[in-house]
């Protein structure tokens, strides 16, 4: 089947999926917003269950070990997809992520964005803006959640590098929090065209901890210094060769489990 027509029946999946949920969800927005997070990861179980027998994507992740088994952690993803806005609802147990305010007005799945934790960001609103992030993060941290930071802002096509936005930095800093560095190539896989989906294997990379404290400069170049040594190593673990790879925390997940 040609790889544009199974990005087609994606799109038709997805969106068929996202309708149904949708409406599902009115009355946990009206009676039961402590259910939504637990609702909206579903939705993106299901959503992204579709990817390997439609269009033969697949995802392999590295790094784990890095994750905290429980309570609060500060993840700082490239964004290259769509993708990497709904993986992390199934990679961890409570997951927040720091999203654009304009999301929250797509119709049925937008609003139950908020009642399930995401931080909302008015980019346009500047230092106050931040002020409100660092306060929400903090919120979240105190809840135990998981925050998902995109320091590049907006989604950034594989090989193509942007300054990273500094928020992140001033967040570890506020919340105490070591920053776990995350590496994708998930735009080779997931491209901005809507049927420029192809097979192939996703893979993340978590990085090791980098210390709160650290200057923000300092911070800013270890992210990036990650990114682009997950990039060019072709996203085996860090220090490890191919034959040992197996060994040092590849998992292949089922996106459908």
């Amino acid at each position: 089947m040609p790889q544009r027509l199974r990005a087609a029946l994606y799109e038709a999946y997805f969106f068929t999926i996202t309708l149904l949920f949708g409406l599902a969800a009115l009355p946990i927005r009206w009676f039961a917003r402590h259910h939504a997070l637990g609702f909206a990861r579903f939705w993106a179980r299901i959503a992204l269950g579709g990817l390997a027998p439609i269009c033969g994507i697949r995802l392999e992740v590295s790094g784990l070990h890095f994750l905290p088994e429980q309570g609060p952690a500060l993840l700082a993803s490239q964004h290259q997809s769509v993708f990497d806005t709904l993986i992390w609802m199934i990679l961890l147990r409570r997951p927040c992520y720091v999203m654009k305010q304009e999301l929250t007005r797509i119709p049925l799945f937008g609003p139950m964005l908020v009642p399930a934790g995401m931080i909302p960001v008015d980019r346009a609103a500047g230092a106050t803006a931040l002020r409100r992030l660092v306060l929400d993060t903090e919120a979240a941290r105190e809840a135990g959640r998981q925050i998902v930071i995109f320091p590049e802002g907006t989604r950034v096509p594989p090989g193509m590098h942007v300054p990273l936005q500094p928020g992140i930095a001033a967040i570890a800093v506020r919340l105490g929090l070591p920053v776990l560095p995350v590496a994708t190539d998930s735009g080779l896989c997931w491209t901005r065209d809507r049927l420029g989906k192809r097979a192939g294997t996703i893979h993340l990379a978590i990085g090791p901890a980098i210390a709160p404290a650290t200057p923000r400069p300092a911070m800013l170049g270890a992210i990036e210094a990650f990114w682009r040594q997950a990039e060019q190593g072709g996203f085996q673990p860090v220090d490890k060769s191919v034959e040992e790879a197996s060994e040092a925390g590849v998992e292949r997940f089922e996106l459908h489990r």
